[in-house]
Protein backbone atom coordinates (compact mmCIF):
# COMPACT_ATOMS: atom_id res chain seq x y z
CA UNK A 1 0.00 0.00 0.00
CA UNK A 2 1.50 3.53 -0.87
CA UNK A 3 2.24 6.33 1.56
CA UNK A 4 -0.76 8.10 0.05
CA UNK A 5 -3.62 5.12 0.42
CA UNK A 6 -2.39 4.91 4.14
CA UNK A 7 -3.20 8.48 4.65
CA UNK A 8 -6.44 8.20 3.00
CA UNK A 9 -7.38 4.96 5.14
CA UNK A 10 -6.15 7.18 7.88
CA UNK A 11 -8.53 10.24 7.73
CA UNK A 12 -11.46 8.76 5.58
CA UNK A 13 -13.41 7.98 9.17
CA UNK A 14 -12.94 11.45 10.20
CA UNK A 15 -13.58 13.10 7.35
CA UNK A 16 -16.53 10.88 7.04
CA UNK A 17 -18.28 11.16 10.22
CA UNK A 18 -17.72 14.58 9.43
CA UNK A 19 -20.10 14.59 6.52
CA UNK A 20 -17.29 14.91 3.37
CA UNK A 21 -15.53 12.30 1.28
CA UNK A 22 -12.03 11.80 0.25
CA UNK A 23 -11.83 12.41 -3.33
CA UNK A 24 -8.01 12.45 -3.69
CA UNK A 25 -4.71 12.39 -1.60
CA UNK A 26 -1.25 12.97 -2.95
CA UNK A 27 1.97 13.66 -2.18
CA UNK A 28 4.37 15.98 -3.97
CA UNK A 29 7.63 17.72 -3.47
CA UNK A 30 10.89 16.39 -2.72
CA UNK A 31 12.41 19.07 -0.72
CA UNK A 32 8.93 20.67 0.36
CA UNK A 33 6.50 18.21 0.72
CA UNK A 34 2.83 19.12 0.18
CA UNK A 35 0.30 17.02 1.04
CA UNK A 36 -2.75 17.74 -0.43
CA UNK A 37 -6.53 16.75 -0.10
CA UNK A 38 -9.28 16.61 -2.07
CA UNK A 39 -12.46 15.96 -0.13
CA UNK A 40 -16.23 16.80 -1.01
CA UNK A 41 -19.33 17.12 0.96
CA UNK A 42 -21.26 13.67 1.03
CA UNK A 43 -24.42 15.73 0.07
CA UNK A 44 -23.56 17.09 -3.48
CA UNK A 45 -23.59 20.80 -2.13
CA UNK A 46 -20.43 22.58 -3.29
CA UNK A 47 -17.26 22.86 -0.66
CA UNK A 48 -17.44 26.16 0.83
CA UNK A 49 -13.93 27.46 2.57
CA UNK A 50 -14.91 26.48 5.75
CA UNK A 51 -15.65 23.13 4.90
CA UNK A 52 -11.88 23.57 3.80
CA UNK A 53 -10.98 24.62 7.15
CA UNK A 54 -13.32 21.86 8.91
CA UNK A 55 -11.11 19.29 7.54
CA UNK A 56 -8.06 20.42 7.81
CA UNK A 57 -8.58 20.65 11.55
CA UNK A 58 -9.82 17.20 11.58
CA UNK A 59 -6.76 15.65 9.13
CA UNK A 60 -4.07 18.36 11.51
CA UNK A 61 -5.05 16.00 14.34
CA UNK A 62 -4.81 12.83 12.92
CA UNK A 63 -1.72 13.54 11.32
CA UNK A 64 -0.02 15.00 13.51
CA UNK A 65 -0.87 11.59 16.13
CA UNK A 66 -0.34 9.34 13.33
CA UNK A 67 3.00 11.15 11.91
CA UNK A 68 3.08 9.18 8.52
CA UNK A 69 5.31 11.63 6.71
CA UNK A 70 8.64 11.60 7.83
CA UNK A 71 9.74 15.31 7.88
CA UNK A 72 8.42 18.63 7.32
CA UNK A 73 5.44 18.96 4.79
CA UNK A 74 2.57 21.45 4.29
CA UNK A 75 -0.89 20.32 4.18
CA UNK A 76 -3.99 21.84 1.51
CA UNK A 77 -7.17 20.91 1.95
CA UNK A 78 -9.16 21.85 -0.88
CA UNK A 79 -12.46 21.26 -2.70
CA UNK A 80 -12.15 19.40 -5.98
CA UNK A 81 -12.96 22.40 -8.06
CA UNK A 82 -15.14 22.60 -11.51
CA UNK A 83 -13.03 20.63 -13.81
CA UNK A 84 -12.04 18.09 -10.87
CA UNK A 85 -10.21 14.51 -11.43
CA UNK A 86 -12.65 11.62 -11.55
CA UNK A 87 -11.27 8.98 -9.09
CA UNK A 88 -14.05 7.10 -7.87
CA UNK A 89 -16.50 4.69 -10.19
CA UNK A 90 -19.17 7.03 -8.80
CA UNK A 91 -17.79 9.52 -10.69
CA UNK A 92 -18.36 9.03 -14.11
CA UNK A 93 -21.44 7.78 -13.47
CA UNK A 94 -22.61 11.43 -11.25
CA UNK A 95 -20.98 13.41 -14.59
CA UNK A 96 -22.55 11.18 -17.13
CA UNK A 97 -23.17 13.95 -19.95
CA UNK A 98 -19.98 15.96 -19.32
CA UNK A 99 -17.04 16.00 -21.33
CA UNK A 100 -13.87 14.06 -19.61
CA UNK A 101 -10.11 13.35 -20.86
CA UNK A 102 -9.03 10.27 -19.43
CA UNK A 103 -5.28 8.11 -19.61
CA UNK A 104 -4.75 5.20 -19.47
CA UNK A 105 -1.80 2.97 -18.32
CA UNK A 106 -1.79 0.50 -21.29
CA UNK A 107 -3.32 1.31 -24.96
CA UNK A 108 -7.06 0.34 -25.47
CA UNK A 109 -7.92 0.45 -29.25
CA UNK A 110 -4.32 1.22 -29.43
CA UNK A 111 -4.71 4.81 -27.80
CA UNK A 112 -3.98 5.71 -24.30
CA UNK A 113 -5.36 9.13 -24.35
CA UNK A 114 -9.24 9.80 -25.00
CA UNK A 115 -11.43 12.81 -24.73
CA UNK A 116 -15.03 12.69 -25.05
CA UNK A 117 -18.95 12.45 -23.30
CA UNK A 118 -18.95 10.43 -20.34
CA UNK A 119 -21.83 7.39 -20.39
CA UNK A 120 -21.19 6.14 -17.29
CA UNK A 121 -19.74 2.62 -15.67
CA UNK A 122 -20.87 -0.50 -16.38
CA UNK A 123 -19.19 -3.99 -16.26
CA UNK A 124 -16.13 -2.43 -14.86
CA UNK A 125 -15.34 -0.17 -17.43
CA UNK A 126 -16.15 3.31 -18.50
CA UNK A 127 -18.47 4.27 -20.88
CA UNK A 128 -17.46 7.50 -23.69
CA UNK A 129 -18.69 8.62 -26.37
CA UNK A 130 -15.35 9.48 -28.11
CA UNK A 131 -16.05 10.55 -31.65
CA UNK A 132 -19.14 9.64 -32.18
CA UNK A 133 -18.14 5.96 -30.98
CA UNK A 134 -18.81 4.22 -27.71
CA UNK A 135 -15.35 3.07 -26.45
CA UNK A 136 -15.20 0.99 -23.10
CA UNK A 137 -12.32 1.71 -20.75
CA UNK A 138 -11.66 -0.83 -17.95
CA UNK A 139 -11.68 1.01 -14.26
CA UNK A 140 -8.23 -0.87 -13.80
CA UNK A 141 -6.08 0.59 -16.68
CA UNK A 142 -7.26 4.18 -15.61
CA UNK A 143 -4.13 6.00 -14.97
CA UNK A 144 -5.77 9.69 -14.36
CA UNK A 145 -9.29 11.26 -15.82
CA UNK A 146 -10.57 14.37 -15.55
CA UNK A 147 -13.92 16.55 -16.51
CA UNK A 148 -13.26 19.26 -19.11
CA UNK A 149 -14.14 23.01 -17.90
CA UNK A 150 -17.14 23.63 -21.00
CA UNK A 151 -20.12 25.69 -20.89
CA UNK A 152 -22.60 22.89 -20.09
CA UNK A 153 -20.22 22.13 -16.67
CA UNK A 154 -20.20 25.67 -15.73
CA UNK A 155 -24.04 25.88 -15.76
CA UNK A 156 -24.32 22.70 -13.95
CA UNK A 157 -22.10 23.94 -11.24
CA UNK A 158 -23.63 27.41 -11.16
CA UNK A 159 -26.99 25.60 -10.74
CA UNK A 160 -25.73 23.38 -7.70
CA UNK A 161 -24.31 26.31 -6.41
CA UNK A 162 -27.63 28.43 -6.44
CA UNK A 163 -29.36 25.31 -4.96
CA UNK A 164 -27.25 25.44 -1.69
CA UNK A 165 -28.07 29.15 -1.13
CA UNK A 166 -31.79 28.42 -1.27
Amino acid sequence: MSLTDNIADLIAPSIDALGYEVVRVTLAGNTRKVLQIMAEPKDGRVMAVEDCARVSRAVSAILDVEDPISGAYSLEVSSPGIDRPLTRPKDYDRFKGHEAKIETHEPVDGRKRFKGILMGVADEAVKIDSEGAEVALPLSQIAKAKLVLTDALIAAHEAAAEADEN
